[in-house]
């Protein structure tokens, strides 16, 4: 069965969470530093194909009123360029506050956030994921 993955989107590095083959539990899958547009590209191309994936869902975030914000516009133009990069579907999950309670969650377990700001992206991916999955 084919895989979903799930993208935290941001300017320093992208979190990517992976479904089961079932669709039903997303887990961490790594982050991916954001050195070059073309590098992250094949980077996702590379997972969507080792993996068997059929859908990416992007997280979009948006202001607590619901409206566009500037990492919105930066979002929106990501998911256009990784729709013209990779031939799978790609849904978008609303993703307000999810780099929160990824900080929330990762405290709960003990975990210092100060410094480990990609175990935040890729808990804040696998939120995304985890939504997108419980939507379906």
């Amino acid at each position: 069965m084919k895989k979903v993955i799930g993208i935290d989107y941001g300017d320093q590095r992208i979190g990517i969470a992976i479904s089961d083959p079932l669709q039903i539990i997303a887990s961490p899958l790594k982050v991916i530093n954001c050195i070059g547009e073309q590098q992250i590209f094949n980077e996702i191309k590379n997972i969507t194909d080792s993996y068997n994936i059929d859908t990416i869902a992007v997280g979009l975030p948006l202001t607590l009123k619901g409206t566009h914000s500037k990492q919105t516009e930066k979002t929106i133009k990501f998911i256009e360029n990784l729709k013209k990069n990779i031939n799978v579907s790609i849904k978008t999950v609303d993703e307000r506050m999810t780099s929160k309670e990824a900080e929330k969650i990762l405290i709960q377990k003990g975990v210092k956030t100060g410094h480990n700001k990609s175990q935040i992206d890729l808990t804040a991916a696998v939120i995304i994921l985890q939504e997108y999955l419980d939507s379906k």
